[in-house]
């Protein structure tokens, strides 16, 4: 039967039914009760139902319900919570301090405001504008555009669920006093105008997603869990879900991002897994980059970026800064699985602001104790990658670059270089004010004036598809080259790893996995430290830290 009949019919028979109750029950808060569980019984019978088809069925149906629910009353004579009846749920939420001996009933009138915030929040809208305001059933009805009769199932409901939960010890979780908070956050994709910063800014929405990371609660539960009331809880997972951060499976929440929580020994075997295949890849590289002479190419082509430039200065910088932003580059370009079974766009999530993205976030102990060699680094980031009309900005952000942190702008600002560099390179010249903001930036340096004026790019620019196919395909041989080896290291850590993800986020990491030894920034980071470690690489100069490890390059 479709709901407008049901309603109908519930409609017709709403006084006959507050009768037969009135008549048979102890007062009238019980006849009320018992009438509105008759009611709510009936009509969701009706619902499902399809085979009434005359009024003297209707009715037979209906009186069925009412002695049904009637027996059941009878059975049920112990209506009392916590010490607080049945009866005076409504007295307590209308009148909380009617006695005269308000002491007796403070505890009591305490669970009571705090079961409230567990209502959902549709009964908390209208359990408070008819027992705070006073307002009557029919008004709250057409304000929130719900049905009477669905109002005053909710009030029942809504009193069934406050006995219920004042009678409930809630349980206690070790996040009420010892909340976790996020180590580190990390985006894999297009930022938009919210950075994980943003979202995770405080401890509340951090634990709201720790604690459904391995299985879905509803609000409540989760409030349980966090020691905190559900209002707040439901508008954190609200918005948090607006943005892909949780995903709403009927009335639970599960996060939809990978929260990682490695152990001492698995950051240990990380550690060593980077160093041995850092070292397998970063020296063959360097040597080949260097005995190729490919660095010689004219396409290849950085100014000199140690100090002010002069109008007669050379143009060409010196090999080590443009290997810091060749070799990371070259890593992470040529990725070691040419046909990846899993794609990005199935993995990821497109943001309201606009980010396409995957979101991380690592929970690690304070007492955590690594070995002495552990490679970390903070202010680390990258790599990043932006594109535009042919031509793609690359940049990783390490402690020897000396540039501003990333921020949601990032991507405005990446796609305002590109296009200056295109601009001038067609001869079309701009503003000096946008002279003036790149130079800031670290990607020009000028010198002169209006009468005779000179600016010089100072990223890496690799002028040709060309030369960037060749840089390519030399990464590529050599992971190729030690294929092999590579996947012995990356197996066990690859199922370690994957051991401490829930299951519902585990295709996500195999995505990232498929670029353990490519674009990964672990691996970018372990390369630059195997250079530098066995004297190949040289520390920058700080006339070079501002615009380190930068590439502008055709695609």
């Amino acid at each position: 039967m479709n709901r407008t009949d049901a309603e109908k019919i519930i409609n017709e028979y709403l006084k006959p039914i507050f009768g037969f109750a009135l008549k048979r029950c102890k007062n009238i808060q019980d006849a009320e009760d018992l009438s509105q569980e008759i009611i709510l019984r009936a009509y969701r019978a009706l619902i499902i139902k399809d085979d009434i088809s005359d009024v003297s069925n209707v009715s037979k149906f209906i009186w069925t319900v009412a002695h049904n629910a009637l027996s059941n009353y009878y059975r049920d004579s112990a209506k009392s919570l916590v010490g607080v009846s049945i009866d005076e749920v409504a007295d307590l939420i209308a009148d909380p301090y009617s006695e005269s001996d308000i002491s007796e009933r403070t505890e009591s009138v305490r669970r009571l405001q705090s079961e409230i915030a567990y209502l959902s929040k549709l009964q908390r809208k209208i359990i408070i504008a008819y027992y705070f305001e006073n307002r009557k059933q029919a008004d709250i009805a057409s304000e929130l555009k719900i049905p009477l009769g669905t109002v005053k199932w909710h009030l029942f409901e809504a009193k069934k669920e406050l006995k219920r939960g004042m009678d409930t010890m809630r349980k206690t979780s070790e996040l009420k006093f010892n909340p976790i908070k996020f180590h580190s956050f990390g985006i894999n994709g297009s930022v938009g105008t919210k950075s994980p910063q943003d979202l995770f800014c405080g401890l509340l929405s951090q634990n709201i997603c720790y604690c459904i990371l391995r299985q879905a609660k509803t609000i409540s539960e989760i409030a349980d869990d966090l020691g905190v009331s559900p209002v707040y809880v439901e508008s954190e997972a609200e918005l948090l879900e607006e943005y892909g951060l949780l995903k709403k499976q009927k009335d639970k929440y599960i996060i939809n991002f990978i929260i990682t929580e490695p152990t001492a020994e698995l950051l240990t075997m990380q550690d060593n897994m980077y160093k041995r295949a850092a070292k397998l890849f970063a020296n063959d590289l360097y040597d080949e980059l260097i005995s190729s002479k490919i660095l010689d190419d004219p396409d290849i082509i950085c100014a000199q970026t140690d100090g002010q430039i002069t109008m007669t200065s050379p143009d060409r910088a010196d090999t080590n800064f443009i290997l810091w932003s060749l070799i990371p580059f070259i890593a992470a370009q040529s990725d070691e699985k040419k046909n990846n079974t899993i794609s990005f766009e199935e993995v990821a999530t497109i943001r309201p602001d606009g980010g396409h993205n995957i979101v991380h976030a690592s929970v690690i102990p304070d007492n955590i104790s690594l070995p002495s060699d552990y490679v970390y680094m903070k202010n680390f980031c990258g790599p990043m990658w932006n594109a535009n009309n042919g031509y793609i900005l690359w940049q990783l952000n390490t402690e020897w670059s000396d540039r501003e942190p990333i921020t949601a702008r990032y991507s405005e600002d990446a796609l305002r270089v590109i296009s200056d560099f295109i601009s001038e390179e067609g001869a079309t010249p701009f503003s000096m004010d946008e002279y003036a903001w790149l130079s800031e930036k670290g990607y020009v340096k000028t010198c002169g004036n209006d009468h005779g004026f000179k600016a010089s790019w100072q990223p890496v620019i690799l002028g040709s598809k060309d030369i960037r196919n060749r840089l390519i395909e030399i990464g590529a041989k050599i992971k190729e080259k030690h294929e092999d080896e590579l996947n012995s290291l990356k197996m066990p850590y690859e199922e370690a790893l994957l051991k401490t993800l829930p299951e519902h986020l585990k295709r996500t990491k195999e995505y990232e996995l498929q670029f353990l030894f490519g674009s990964d920034g672990w691996f970018l980071l372990h390369c630059i430290k195997t250079l530098q470690n066995n004297g190949k690489l040289k520390n920058p100069t700080n006339g070079q830290r501002k615009i380190l490890s930068t590439v502008i390059a055709c695609t």
